[in-house]
């Protein structure tokens, strides 16, 4: 029986499995073909178990559990609490159990790209996984001191200025003597490793492994040539898989503890960013931008672009759900905003989103422009002080209150939206006709319209969780559900509504984007 609720949310009663059962079907459903999959979408600052349920034309979702991600500095060096992590995707697992909606199907977990865990011939962590925040300079210069920028972006197609690369992460690790890396017998980046502990299969996923500088897009393989070069250890780098493999199941023991089915686990895009692009609705000529802790802007291609114009122009080839490119600019996104809040929440200012995009709505417009991918604004801690401090040193007006920083920090990241356009109209060879931007960042409606006016191209939003869409709509594909992207992005038009914005070009915006060129040479 099929008990449809107002949320739209299924629940399906099922018949216990006899003891003499075969193994979970996937393929067998009552009455009506739906399917139950979660999505584990995790930023860098929050992560959610997202119900999806899918009827072959439509997916409804629900939010199941939310809960904090925070690095954490031990000892000057930046972690990730994965033990916390992984017991959080069990609390959203019991939840899915606790609401009553019969078996599950399959599950994915996306993250944010280059961080990874390193497991000892065990099966175990060797040491706490470190965080990306941790990249400087002199990580860079270490490895091109070695191989030449050119070099590096022939190989893998990725922005060679990027301090928190894996590349770059591991080769510091090399430096130090790390000993968690000398006894490491398998490298997995953050969903897989996630995965590994719910499933124990191993395995890296194509799109997150694009990210990392150390994937040869030509190749199609991990860049041996580099990882010799530097004296990493080839035997930590596991197969890639293209996206939508089914990797395995859940553990016979956690299905036990959480009383759930041996649910499979598809390797779905496992870079936040490719699944959020998977779920964007756009048609024709248009860019994407995917707006979170990073915002990155980019296009969609087959072959990977390795020309040295787009590498002065700073864009990284990242993988698509369908074996393709995505180049794209990583740009600093709403991490300033998000360091911002936490300054001021220390001072004991409490204030909610809405209330600083209030504040930023009554502040003066386009008095002071930063680079938001100047190099002091990587780091974590003083975020308010770096931006009047960029402000000064470049002789603008200092932002000095909460609406005054705020409509700062989201008037240049407009401007660098239309930065990133330019450059890939320039690689494309033709005009980009709108911007499409999906993730938690298009709930700010005054950042969506000043990337409209900033660029002079309609911007169309949605959906808010994009890369939850893209992560559930992937399961259905390796389910076979779904045939390809075409009826993927299909299904999203028929499951989500969109906002449009016009734009409104002034003069105003000119001035304030010459003056952005200006200050990233």
């Amino acid at each position: 029986m099929i008990i449809v609720e107002k949320s739209n949310i299924i629940k399906r009663k099922t018949a216990p499995a006899a003891k003499s059962a075969k193994p979970f079907a996937l393929c067998v459903k009552e009455e009506k073909h739906v399917r139950n999959m979660i999505a584990f979408d995790l930023g860098a600052s929050n992560g959610r178990a997202i119900l999806g349920q899918f009827d072959g034309k439509r997916l409804a979702m629900r939010e199941l559990h939310r809960f904090e991600n925070n690095y954490i500095e031990m000892n000057g060096v930046f972690y990730w609490d994965t033990p916390y992590l992984y017991n959080q995707l069990k609390q959203g697992l019991l939840a899915f159990r606790q609401g009553g909606f019969g078996d599950l199907d399959s599950f994915g977990i996306d993250t944010w790209g280059v961080d990874y865990g390193l497991l000892d011939r065990n099966g175990h962590l060797a040491g706490v996984p470190r965080s990306y925040r941790l990249g400087v300079q002199a990580d860079i210069d270490a490895v091109t001191s070695r191989i030449p920028r050119e070099t590096l972006y022939q190989r893998s197609g990725i922005d060679t200025v990027l301090t928190f690369n894996t590349l770059y992460q591991l080769y510091r690790r090399k430096r130090e003597g790390d000993a968690a890396l000398e006894m490491a017998d398998t490298l997995l980046l953050t969903p897989d490793l996630l995965g590994y502990f719910l499933t124990g299969a191993v395995g890296t996923e194509y799109t997150i492994a694009t990210t990392t500088q150390l994937y040869n897009p030509t190749a199609r393989d991990w860049d041996w040539e580099t990882i010799d070069q530097l004296g990493l250890p080839r035997r930590i780098f596991t197969r890639i898989e293209p996206s939508g493999t089914i990797r395995g199941r859940l553990r016979p023991e956690l299905c036990r503890e959480l009383g759930l089915n041996p649910a499979a686990f598809v390797a779905v895009g496992s870079h936040d960013t490719a699944s959020s692009v998977a779920a964007i609705p756009g048609r024709g000529s248009f860019a994407f931008c995917s707006s979170g802790t990073f915002s990155l802007v980019g296009m969609e291609v087959e072959k990977p672009v390795l020309d040295a114009q787009a590498m002065a122009d700073g864009f990284s080839n990242e993988g698509t759900i369908q074996g393709g490119f995505r180049p794209l600019r990583n740009i600093i996104g709403l991490w300033l905003i998000q360091e911002c809040r936490r300054d001021w929440m220390k001072a004991g200012q409490n204030l909610s989103w809405d209330d600083i995009v209030r504040e930023a709505q009554g502040a003066p417009a386009l008095q002071s422009i930063i680079d938001t991918d100047s190099p002091e604004f990587y780091a974590g801690g003083g975020m308010e002080e770096k931006i009047r401090a960029f402000c000064r040193r470049t002789g603008q007006r200092v932002p000095e209150t909460v609406g005054e920083t705020a409509r700062c920090i989201y008037e240049s990241l407009a401007l660098k939206y239309r930065s990133a356009i330019e450059g890939l109209e320039r690689m494309k060879g033709e005009a980009i006709s709108s911007l499409n931007i999906v993730g938690g960042g298009i709930q700010n409606k005054l950042l969506c319209q000043m990337a409209a006016d900033a660029t002079g191209r309609p911007v169309v939003t949605g959906p808010i969780e994009g890369a939850a869409m893209g992560n559930l709509l992937t399961q259905a594909m390796a389910l076979g559900d779904i045939a390809g992207l075409d009826e993927l992005r299909d299904v999203v038009r028929h499951s989500v509504e969109v906002d449009t914005y016009t734009p409104n070009q002034t003069p105003e915006w000119e001035k304030a984007y010459e003056k952005l060129l200006a200050l990233m040479k």
